[in-house]
This record gives C-alpha cells, structure tokens and sequence, in this order.
C-alpha cells in the first residue's frame, strides 16, 4: 500500500513540474529598427505600451539624423544607437543581441496606424504554442518588390513556400531559433529569417493583420530593397543546393525523362506500331534504356549530396518533388510497361514469345445493369483440374462477356460442360478440358482477350438459365446460340397464370422452336417475322403458360431452333 502510495506522489510531482514548465510565462521583447523615423515611431511605441504582456521594448536608431531616438525615448521606449547606417538587418541584430525575451517581434518604425490588437494577433500564435515563428499579410497600397522580383524567385528555387506576402516586416520567432541562424545586414532579413525557418522545417504562420499604411519609399530605395532581397533568396538557394537543383540535377532529370521516353517509344513502336522496323524499336529502347540509366545514377549521386546536410532534409525533398515530379511519374509508367512485359513473357524449349495483351475496359450507359465500366481479361488458357473432364472453369468477368452464368451448360463437339467458377486465386485462368483445347484450337499459357472470348465460342449451343421471380417453384432454362455481335432481336416474356414471371431476349430466325416441361417436348411455337409478335398458350396442368413474342431489342444471343435444341425448357418442383 505505501509503495503504491509512494508511485501517486512520485507521478504527481513530474505531473506538476511539467505543468509548471508549460504553463511558465514567456517573456516578450519588440525590437523597433528605425532609420529617421521621428514622425511614426512614437505612436508605434505606445501602441505596443497598451499591450501589458510586453516585457521591453528596444529601439534601435540606425544613424538616424532627425530626432528618432528623443521622440523613442521619450515615448518609454530603451533606445540603443548606430553611430553610422549600418541597415535594417544589422539594426535587428544589435536589438536582438541586447534583448532577453523568449519571443522576440520585429515592428516597422514607419506603421502609421498600427493597433494593439494587430500586434496581439503576431504574438498569440507564439505563446499558444500554434506556431515557431509569425509573418504577417495587409493590406496595402504598394508591394512591388514582392511581387516582381521576390515571389518569381521564391516559386523557382523555393516552389514550397506558398505565402502571400514573403516580405513582411512585421513578424515574431522564438529566440531559441533566432540564436541559431544568420540574420543578415540589410532588407535581405526578413525573407532570410523565413527561408531558415522553411528549411528547418519549423511551423510558421501568415496572420492576416488588415490593413496598415507604410510611408512609401522612392524608386532609389526599392531599388536597393529588391538587390537585397535577391541577393539573399539566391545564397539562401545555393546555401540548400536548390541551385544545383535547377541547374545540373535539372538538367540530369530532363535527360533522364527524355531516357524513359525513349523506352515507351521504343515499346510501342516494336509491339504496336506495324510500319516501324522490330529492330528500329529495339534500337530505341536500348538506347533510352542505356541513357536512363546513366542519368539514374547521376541523380540519385547528386542527390545524396545535397541531402547529406543535416538541416532541411525534409524541405529539400518536397521542394525536389514540387520541381520534379515529371520524373516520379515517368518511372511509375516504365515500371508499369515492364511489369506488363514481363506477365506476357513464355519461355518454352529455348523460344522467348512477348505477347502483351491489355485487358478489356468496357463503359456502359445509364441503367445499364447499374455499373458505369468493368474491367476486363486478358485470361490464360490452362488444363482442366483432375476429374473435370465435363467441366469448364470461367473467371466471372469471362461469363460476362458470354452473356452466360455459372451453372449454365455449353454443348461443343456435341459434349456438353457445365460453366463453373474459378480456383481462388485464379481470377484471370480459364481452365478447358484437354478434348475442348483440341477441338477450339488452344494451347495451354495462351493468352485470350476479353473481346476474343465470344469468337472463340460462337456459334455454339448453350443451356442458359433465366431469372424467375415471384415463383419459387419453377426453374426456367433456355437454348441459345452464343453469337458475335449484336441484331434485332425480340422480348419474350413468360405469364404463368397471368402472372409475369420471368422475361428474356434473343434473336428468333423463321422457322419451329420447341417448349419442354420438366425436360419433355410439350409443345412446339412458330415464328414468322412478317407476323413477329404474339401469344402462344399451353396447359401444363392447372397451369395456364403464356409465352409472349413482344417488342424488339438488341441481342447477342440467337434462340435455338428445332433443329438445334429446344427453345425453352419449364421445370417445376424441381424435376427435371
């Protein structure tokens, strides 16, 4: 009991210090860079004063020679000075390196009418723990540095950066991180802080403050502005090779794509396209084989390299797959073309045979057995398993197309054999018995398309059940000739004493069609296509059987005269 009480006091106390370590207040420090500032400064000082969370506010007078640093002072704020401009980066450093706070937020001297619930919004993120660093988006009248000359870079050598404003002078990080990076000179500092940030794979957030209103600068300045900036996104680029990415590994990756795209010609013009020579589309395919694979190993070597830092693995890779990932997807269809080549591959007393065969996309209609497509074949031809000698084992797919169902009986060669499902795991094998192969002229491995399967079995009788319904006594079974294509045929419904009971379709022909009961001839029905439609009735019993010739409709089945089987074949109770 002790012990266990010992264990709750123990859990209890690392419980609370980690409570105590979370719920410490984080201190926060605004650091103001101002280059003669003296008109704005102050009233962004006692903007941020309204906040009562903020530890110290620095500003830093960059050489200013106006009266900058009176009016921060005197505004409440600690103001530390450069004797010289020495830029708004190195203004950054020099309060950084002069403040203690855990947050540290980075403000524009020249906001005109910044509010304490904007700066609230930069710093919250922080302290909630939902972000490592914030940048703010506003709205404003000018920002034509971003949009000219820093966003086009940003999209080539850094695709994953997705902010809207990657400028933004107004933003807050965790000191932890600060401490870690190079903080530049200049206005290259605030993109720099963002690019390190994204490589390190830290969380940051672009909160939207509204609108605030900058003094516009002149064309001299932003023209500096903008050298700076790109001065930093292209050492930032080449410090985390996405230079070497554009330019060598690029160059490597279209060589590499231009390789596989040799290969699929190649592929296509040896198997598909007749006029092209064999050996031409070999030539091709070895060639693109040979470059693909030489630039493969370039890629993966330059690669390596530029992921062996330590730092922005993470980013590197989805900045790789945002500018690359042509590449990922020309491999994953190589890789798809061989493996199809290789399934069609048979080997057999020294003879290689590749014959690729696709399988059978089929779209239907509206309403159409209520599927939209179905994917069908190719199937392998095999032997029969032991002791099925009467039996042909079918995947569904094959059925389909046949227009039969399992359980359904096929006559060939005057033999009939029952239609059943395939082993597990055979889902594209048709097993036909030995006398069948022969008779059809089909080898074992052969390989059959699924628009094959009706040629190969046509015009042969079949025994075909039909669908009853609202009759639980009667099994219903009709003699088709399986044919290929489509005719007008007609609708034959079934009335057991005016009830429907079942309804199906073929193609009559002018001649005598046969109606068993219970596997006997009861009855024979002749048709004439100039007087198509029409009642034929029969007693079976008490039993009134109507059998009703009805509208036209397509079919792909051909009802079986007397000369060829029976036409319909009505058994009750189960007898045959």
């Amino acid at each position: 009991m002790h012990i266990v009480l010992w264990i709750v006091l123990f859990l209890m106390l690392i419980v609370g210090s980690i409570n105590t370590v979370n719920s410490r207040k984080m201190s926060v420090s605004v650091i103001i860079p101002a280059f003669n500032e003296d008109k704005t400064v102050g009233s962004v000082i006692k903007t941020v004063k309204k906040l009562s969370y903020i530890d110290e506010i620095i500003v830093v007078d960059d050489g200013s020679y106006d009266n900058t640093a009176i009016v921060a002072k005197n505004s409440g704020a600690t103001v530390i000075q450069h004797t010289k401009n020495r830029g708004k980066g190195a203004a950054i450093k020099t309060g950084f390196k002069n403040s203690r706070g855990d947050i540290i937020v980075f403000l524009d001297a020249d906001i005109e009418n910044l509010t304490p619930k904007q700066v609230d919004e930069i710093i919250k993120p922080l302290i909630n723990g939902e972000a490592d660093i914030t940048k703010t988006k506003f709205k404003r009248e000018a920002g034509r540095v971003t949009e000219l000359t820093a966003k086009p870079l940003l999209n080539f050598f850094f695709p994953e950066i997705k902010f809207d404003q990657p400028l933004s002078g107004q933003f807050a990080a965790k000191r932890s991180f600060l401490s870690k990076i190079k903080l530049e000179d200049d206005y290259g500092v605030d993109v720099g802080i963002v690019l390190d940030a994204d490589v390190r794979g830290l969380r940051i957030k672009e909160v939207d403050i509204g609108k605030i209103d900058h003094v516009l600068s002149p064309l001299t300045e932003l023209n500096m502005v903008a050298t700076e900036v790109v001065r930093t996104i292209v050492q930032r680029a080449t410090e985390y090779g996405r230079v070497a990415m554009i330019d060598s590994l690029g160059r490597s990756i279209r060589m590499e794509i231009l390789g596989l795209s040799m290969v699929f010609l190649g592929v296509f013009s040896t198997f598909f396209i007749r006029p092209v020579p064999v050996e031409l589309g070999l030539f091709i395919s070895i060639a693109g084989a040979v470059a693909a694979t030489y630039y493969l190993i370039k890629i993966i070597r330059m690669s390596y390299n530029m992921l062996r830092k330590p730092e922005g693995r993470i980013q590197t890779l989805r900045s790789f797959f945002y500018m690359h990932s042509p590449i990922l997807v020309s491999a994953i269809i190589l890789l798809a073309m061989i493996s199809t080549l290789l399934g069609a591959v048979q080997i057999q007393e020294g003879k290689v045979s590749i014959e690729p065969t696709s399988r059978n996309l089929i779209i239907w209609g509206p309403n159409q057995e209520n599927k939209s497509f179905d994917l069908r074949g190719p199937y392998t031809v095999d032997s029969a398993l032991e002791n099925e000698t009467d039996l042909i084992r079918m995947p569904k797919e094959a059925m389909d197309s046949l227009g039969l169902v399992y359980g359904d009986i096929i006559y060939i060669n005057n033999t009939n054999y029952s239609l059943n499902q395939t082993v597990p795991g055979e889902d594209t094998v048709i097993r036909i018995p030995a006398d069948v192969r022969s008779y059809l002229g089909l080898n074992i491995r052969d390989v059959i398309r699924d628009s094959d399967v009706r040629n190969i079995f046509k015009n042969f009788y079949a025994e075909k059940n039909v669908p009853v319904q609202n009759y639980t006594n009667l099994t219903l079974k009709e003699g088709v000739i399986i044919k290929t294509g489509s005719d007008m045929g007609r609708i034959v419904n079934i009335y057991i004493d005016d009830q429907k009971v079942a309804s199906t379709s073929g193609i009559f022909k002018n001649g005598t069609y046969d109606v068993y009961v219970n596997g006997v001839k009861y009855t024979s029905i002749y048709y004439d296509d100039q007087n198509p439609k029409g009642n034929h009735f029969i007693y079976v019993g008490d039993k009134l059987i109507k059998i009703e010739i009805a509208d036209e409709i397509k079919s792909d089945m051909i009802f079986a005269t007397v000369n060829e089987g029976w036409f319909l074949n009505l058994i009750f109770n189960g007898t045959s």
